[in-house]
């Protein structure tokens, strides 16, 4: 199942603080996350029943790629893209190098409720980042690391499966066979 994650939902069914959960959003029995997006972040979450898929998609020697667009404080330099590229270091150990590229606002993109901070005197900017790890807030603690903090994280692809034209809260299930 594709899953577009809004902004606020926690990765799991269930929680005892009655806070927003993926319950609220899918009504179907037996599936599972395959991967995880923190509160704060939206997009592409996976579900599924079958284990064999779930770990090709979330083992770190399977190196499947997980495409983010993000947008961060102020307009990102040259040297910082550098950075994120050759990997960063952080305090649980150096980042596989990423790929990125500076890129426009997405088209089509959901307004995010509520929206981020804005700033009248500091402008903002995306990149498109792809990672094939996921250590805890990778990417926020990446772009933080080269001073460029993260505002805004969605992600929009993992290996060949993205979002399309999925609105936050709507999931479509899909047939897979690997």
């Amino acid at each position: 199942m594709l899953f577009n994650k809004p902004f606020d939902v926690l990765c799991q069914f269930t929680d005892d603080d009655r806070r927003s959960t993926l319950a609220d959003y899918v009504d179907i029995k037996h599936v599972y996350p395959a991967g995880r997006l923190d509160k704060e972040s939206e997009g592409l979450l996976l579900l599924t029943d079958n284990g064999a898929l779930q770990h090709r998609i979330t083992h770190p020697k399977q190196k499947l790629a997980k495409v983010y667009w993000v947008q961060v404080d102020n307009e990102i330099s040259d040297q910082a893209i550098k950075h994120l590229t050759r990997g960063v270091h952080l305090k649980d150990g150096i980042t596989r190098p990423a790929k990125v590229k500076r890129i426009s606002q997405p088209p089509n993109l959901w307004e995010r409720i509520p929206p981020i901070r804005v700033r009248q005197s500091i402008p903002t900017s995306w990149i498109e980042i792809a990672i094939t790890e996921g250590k805890n807030r990778q990417i926020r603690r990446m772009t933080a690391a080269v001073g460029f903090p993260t505002l805004r994280l969605i992600r929009h692809r993992i290996g060949d499966w993205s979002l399309k034209d999925l609105q936050p809260g709507e999931y479509q299930c899909i047939d897979v066979s690997f």
